[in-house]
């Protein structure tokens, strides 16, 4: 079931009248079977994953509880993480590394049999909910959180249907207390909350799904499309679309959560303002990165160790970025150069103090933070390029040639050469260009606070002009063929 669909637009009012209709303790069986029916949506059987996962890692917090020492809990630890980890390895992962034994193999000259492919379809949202769930499990094995004793209330906390998906990962500190409080009618609320869930929406199929039609015929068949400018185009859109997509469905969860009365963590921060690559991950994808840092990143020892050791860590804690992304060589490759930015980022930082010392950028901090904000996003955009392309050898295909045929601009012009690619090109750039330019200013003046908060501070006629423009932007201006959101595939 898709945000963006018209099952959904049944499904939640439906849920949400009953939530309210309901006494206070049918309310959280209620969003267990709402969270498991909306899961198996796509593929019953899968829920069966979901709940063995719920099983084990109840148990195993339970039984960590009664544990007095992290010595004694090792056991039950270890014995979450391999189920967890290995059930990851089995359907996301365990044809790539088959590939890549038997790749080896043959370059070697060895006589390896790795096996036959599996034919299991990824489960939606599995990496998401392991992650949430092995949070949780480390989070008890530490001692930081008591191990939750109500089973409904733990397993609800792993299939909560806003952000059970993609997102946002929840830390059980954050989210089990809300799951014990009861939640009360709030107009107000509500009222946030779709205007949440309305904005989300308006990035996803007016922004990101019509960009997709430019990006897609360019990224599926780049070798049809070797022109420099076309290309920059298109991975300039893809930038733009991936967000609008990933921060679109981020908005209609928290949306959707805010109207029956949770809180998530914001999971994205005006990325794209960001003045260096370092500031972009405090900004993107936060409740992933920031997982990273503390169940990959400290405990390998972070910056405590020496330098060497520090850079060595980050490029661990990016390339297992990239491969939780997708078993794909262009995900690790794409993970690596963030890796490599940050390294190379942190190494600059006394170069680059110089240099606007020298130049007289010091002097001019508005200047020298919007000069870094545009090489962070060209450093970004560059790196989608990867993340996108479904080969490699379509990645670098692209790289080599995003600075061909600029030489031929003044004679045939960009628009010839937009108009030879579609027919169509106009509206759709049109519109994606509108759209792309109202989620820009929105967030620009949303900056100091959230977008959220300078649309509330607005004059009550103001908010629902802006509101009913809003909706007729969305059935005018959107896609509605039911795409699904880029990152339900991992």
């Amino acid at each position: 079931m898709l945000f963006n669909s018209l099952h959904f637009l049944v499904f939640f009012p439906i849920i949400v009248g009953l939530y309210y209709g309901l006494p206070p303790r049918w309310r959280g069986p209620l969003l267990l079977l709402a969270s498991y029916y909306f899961y198996m949506s796509w593929r019953a059987v899968y829920a069966l994953l979901l709940l063995a996962t719920t099983l084990l890692d109840y148990f195993s917090g339970y039984r960590m509880s009664l544990l007095p020492t992290r010595r004694a809990r090792r056991p039950w630890l270890y014995l979450s993480l391999a189920s967890n980890l290995g059930t990851l390895f089995v359907f996301k992962y365990f044809n790539f590394f088959r590939d890549g034994l038997g790749q080896l193999a043959e370059a070697l000259h060895l006589p390896f049999a790795v096996g036959p492919t599996l034919g299991l379809l990824l489960p939606v949202g599995v990496s998401f909910y392991t992650f949430q769930s092995v949070g949780y499990i480390i989070d008890v094995y530490q001692g930081r959180l008591e191990a939750e004793r109500n089973f409904g209330r733990f397993a609800l906390f792993v299939a909560f249907f806003p952000q059970l998906v993609a997102g946002p990962i929840e830390r059980g500190g954050h989210m089990l207390p809300q799951f014990r409080r009861e939640h009360s009618f709030d107009y107000a609320r509500i009222v946030s909350g779709l205007r949440l869930m309305a904005w989300g929406l308006f990035k996803k199929v007016v922004v990101a799904d019509r960009l997709a039609l430019l990006v897609n015929p360019v990224f599926n068949n780049p070798r049809q499309h070797p022109e420099g400018p076309l290309l920059v185009l298109a991975t300039l859109a893809f930038t733009f679309q991936i967000y609008g997509d990933f921060s679109g469905y981020t908005d209609m969860a928290r949306g959707a959560a805010r109207v029956l009365g949770f809180d998530f963590n914001l999971n994205f921060r005006q990325p794209y303002q960001s003045a260096s690559v370092p500031d972009f991950w405090r900004r993107w994808h936060i409740s992933l990165s920031s997982w990273f840092r503390d169940y990959l990143y400290i405990p390998l020892g972070g910056s405590r160790v020496g330098q060497l050791r520090a850079y060595i860590n980050l490029l661990i804690v990016f390339l297992v970025s990239g491969l939780w992304h997708g078993a794909n060589w262009t995900f690790l490759v794409w993970g690596g150069l963030h890796g490599v930015y940050l390294v190379l980022s942190t190494l600059a930082r006394s170069l680059r103090e110089r240099l606007a010392q020298r130049t007289g950028l010091a002097a001019h901090p508005g200047l020298r933070r919007g000069l870094g904000v545009g090489i962070t996003f060209g450093l970004v955009a560059y790196a989608w390029i990867f993340f996108r392309a479904n080969t490699l050898g379509d990645a670098l295909f692209i790289s080599r040639h995003l600075f061909s045929g600029w030489g031929n601009l003044g004679g045939r012009g960009l628009a010839t050469l937009l108009l030879d690619f579609s027919q169509h090109y106009r509206p759709e750039l049109a519109v994606a260009a509108l759209g792309v330019g109202l989620m820009l200013l929105v967030e620009y003046f949303g900056s100091r606070r959230s977008p959220q908060a300078w649309v509330a501070a607005q004059p009550f006629a103001t908010r629902w002009v802006g509101y009913a423009g809003l909706v007729l932007l969305i059935f005018y201006l959107g896609v509605f063929n039911s795409t699904s959101f880029i990152y339900f595939q991992f």
